[in-house]
């Protein structure tokens, strides 16, 4: 099969990869977002898609827009593909594009479909405290992943499991669904499983403000909240320091969810979501945090402007104040 590859992210690269040096199908073209300027000297920087394509001879087309660009769509009618396949790349297709091969315009989805809809899927699988997550083929259609499905491939999460262990996981399954999935599209043998709209949930962009935790949720939602936004958008609190300074703390997996002891209940009740919880010298070993039940110890941590470093050494070098509260805002 003349196939079309349209993609821009990391996960997509394994498939990528398949498609052009073992699947035996012609990938005629891959179309991929514009080079971005990135980081501090804002370089301008190509997709890594792009530069896959490049190092194997791969035609390239980087267009900002597929919405009332009749030159693109020549370009893919062109192209004649029997298949276009997408995974992350970015933005929603045109019915004109979908309707452009002859056999089908697939998309392989990071979840396992109706659950999770939407541009973040993998840190909504482990946010739910999912046992599963997968690769699910489906049709494209005009509502967003909400096409017929085709396959889908299941993966057990882990319990230390971040969003991005999954990524990387989930991005080694695509390879695997295309291979079964390609043939029965050739031969027009594939499956139309329509999904149940009851089952269906949405999951937005992920921006920095998803990462500020809410101390008065429970431990184990938090829990789940710093792995699943690992490495990104990253999850943060607003902490006074001693000099009445607040700087923004970075917390990083693992954390450790636990419960107040008999005499700690004691102790610390009546102590708000976010309290420091002291324990005379143990404080300066270990940092726990008082949650909307039961508290989270943090392991490992970075202060605005600072180094990652050991809790431990973080309180070693950072006294907190008595009675110190760590805030929603960052």
């Amino acid at each position: 099969m003349r196939i079309v590859w349209m993609g821009a992210g990391e996960i997509g690269l394994p498939s990528l990869k398949w498609l052009i040096d073992e699947s035996g199908h012609e990938v005629v073209a891959v179309f991929t977002q514009p080079d971005r300027p990135v980081g501090r000297k804002q370089v301008m920087t190509p997709t890594v898609t792009k530069t896959l394509a490049a190092e194997r001879g791969v035609p390239v087309f980087q267009p900002e827009s597929l919405r009332k660009n009749p030159e693109i769509l020549d370009n893919l009618q062109e192209l004649a593909p029997d298949l276009i396949v997408v995974m992350a790349y970015g933005c929603l297709l045109p019915q004109a594009v979908i309707d452009v091969p002859t056999i089908a315009c697939i998309n392989l989805h990071a979840s396992l479909l109706p659950k999770h809809r939407g541009a973040a899927p993998i840190q909504a699988a482990i946010l739910a405290g999912d046992e599963r997550s997968g690769i699910t083929v489906m049709h494209i259609a005009r509502k967003l992943d909400a096409g017929d499905m085709i396959r889908k491939e299941a993966i057990a999460l882990a319990a230390d499991e971040s969003g991005g262990t999954l990524h990387d996981r989930l991005a080694e399954v695509g390879p695997k669904a295309l291979a079964v999935a390609l043939p029965l599209l050739e031969t027009g043998s594939a499956a139309r499983e329509v999904q149940d709209e009851k089952e269906m949930t949405h999951t937005g962009k992920l921006g920095r403000e998803d990462g500020v935790i809410d101390w008065s949720h429970p431990a184990i939602e938090i829990e789940r909240q710093i792995r699943a936004f690992d490495p990104w958008p990253g999850t943060g609190t607003l902490i006074s320091l001693s000099d009445g300074k607040n700087k923004r703390l970075k917390i990083f997996p693992p954390v450790e969810v636990g419960d107040l002891s008999g005499t700690e209940k004691t102790e610390f009740a009546g102590l708000p979501p976010g309290s420091v919880l002291s324990a005379g010298e143990a404080s300066q070993q270990r940092l726990r945090v008082m949650t909307g039940d039961g508290y989270l110890e943090l392991f490992e941590v970075q202060l605005e402007g600072r180094s990652r470093m050991a809790a431990a050494g973080f309180l070693r070098g950072q006294a907190l104040p008595e009675g110190s509260c760590f805030g929603k805002n960052v």
